[in-house]
């Protein structure tokens, strides 16, 4: 599958040919913005904001591991913009996404003197972008963010459609708000400092894509993955190409109404081994959930009389290939029971009037919708995946 970049976008003050930047347009009315992809972009973000408002503030919430890496570019190019800059470190980890990590950074922000036109600054991996999105939702009933995702996972997904939300004890992304940023910069540049197994957690929300309605994508990516890992060309292709699925899906359904759902695929199955592994980094991040939970999902499929078999077992080669999980098995110290998986499928946002939501695949990339599963159906096949008939 050829895939080619639209015309480049050049940062402010800057060349095309210096930067090789590309903007994929979010297309929402008046809430309508640019996702810019490509190398340079954190130290070169004061430019950008500064473009958007000359006059405004940031607050920037990081977590400790990317503040060592990319807080100082960031700041230094604030500064040179003439933008005032606050900061708001956070820990790392799916724990800040919290009650307690919402309340620290709501406080500094208000604390920082910050007004309502002011930007939020998410510089960070998922977590932080949906922790300061969120925030910057609530504060002063809605303040700007600027997403900069420093993780593949958040450079393909979470940065991108306004969704923001911290976890409650009985689930994830249980309590948010759609808020739409008003810029991401995707700077593909730091991609290589990334752990290894973060940059393939990431990957699992980048497959998700072909999986749910582009098969050449999908089968471009198993002809491109190991390319995509040593990064270059293929690897900003292949981050253009998710964001334009994902900003295509959320201009037709911003609020997650209709065919947006279909961006969960994998997510109902993940969540819950999120849930039940107590949010622990060390055994579970989250897209080795959803790597686990997409091949669920396909195998699930297959047991309703939905696809085949041997698209199930084609997607979990490749994640296999990808050094991901893709059974709830391999999942360190694995040992939850089919009741409880159950019961945390149940607190899933897409359960309406206790009936139970999954986004199922006819094939690799004919995914849809399926309402109104049968408990009793979900129980038994998670009996079978654990083995405990």
């Amino acid at each position: 599958m050829p895939l080619t970049f639209p015309s480049a976008h050049p940062g402010p003050g800057s060349t095309t040919a210096e930067n090789a930047l590309v903007t994929v347009p979010v297309d929402l009315g008046t809430r309508s913005y640019d996702i810019v992809i490509g190398p340079g972009l954190i130290a070169g973000a004061g430019a950008w904001i500064k473009a958007l408002d000359p006059q405004a503030t940031c607050a920037v919430v990081t977590d400790a591991n990317v503040a060592q890496h990319h807080l100082d570019p960031l700041l230094l190019g604030l500064a040179a913009a003439g933008i005032r800059a606050e900061t708001v470190v956070v820990e790392p980890g799916e724990g800040t996404k919290s009650y307690a990590g919402f309340a620290k950074v709501c406080d500094a922000i208000l604390a920082a003197r910050l007004e309502r036109r002011d930007f939020v600054v998410a510089l960070g991996g998922g977590v932080v972008g949906d922790l300061a999105g969120f925030a910057a939702a609530s504060l002063k009933r809605g303040m700007r963010v600027v997403q900069v995702p420093t993780s593949l996972l958040a450079q393909v997904d979470s940065s991108v459609g306004g969704k923001t939300a911290i976890n409650s004890p009985l689930g994830k992304n249980l309590v948010g708000a759609f808020h739409q940023p008003s810029l991401v910069l995707a700077d593909t540049g730091v991609l290589d400092t990334l752990p290894p197994r973060e940059f393939q957690a990431g990957y699992a929300e980048l497959a998700k894509y072909g999986l749910i309605d582009d098969a050449a994508f999908f089968e471009w990516l198993e002809r491109n993955r190991p390319a995509i890992e040593a990064g270059g060309a293929e690897r900003a292709q292949a981050i253009a190409q998710a964001c334009r699925s994902k900003a295509a899906i959320v201009a037709r359904d911003e609020y997650e109404l209709g065919d947006r759902a279909l961006l969960n695929l994998g997510h109902t199955f993940g969540h819950a081994l999120e849930r039940l592994t107590g949010y622990d980094g060390t055994r579970l991040v989250h897209g080795e959930a959803v790597a686990v939970g997409i091949c669920l999902a396909f195998r699930f499929s297959t047991r309703l009389g939905f696809g085949t078999g041997q698209d199930a077992n084609r997607v979990a080669r490749h994640f296999q290939a990808a050094r991901l999980p893709t059974r709830m098995n391999d999942i360190p110290g694995w040992n939850a029971a089919p009741d409880a998986m159950l019961d945390a499928i149940a607190q899933d946002k897409k359960v309406q009037r206790g009936s139970l939501t999954f986004i199922l695949a006819n094939g690799i990339g004919r995914s849809f919708i399926a309402r109104g599963i049968d408990h009793a159906a979900v129980a038994a096949f998670l009996a079978s995946e654990m083995g405990t008939t």
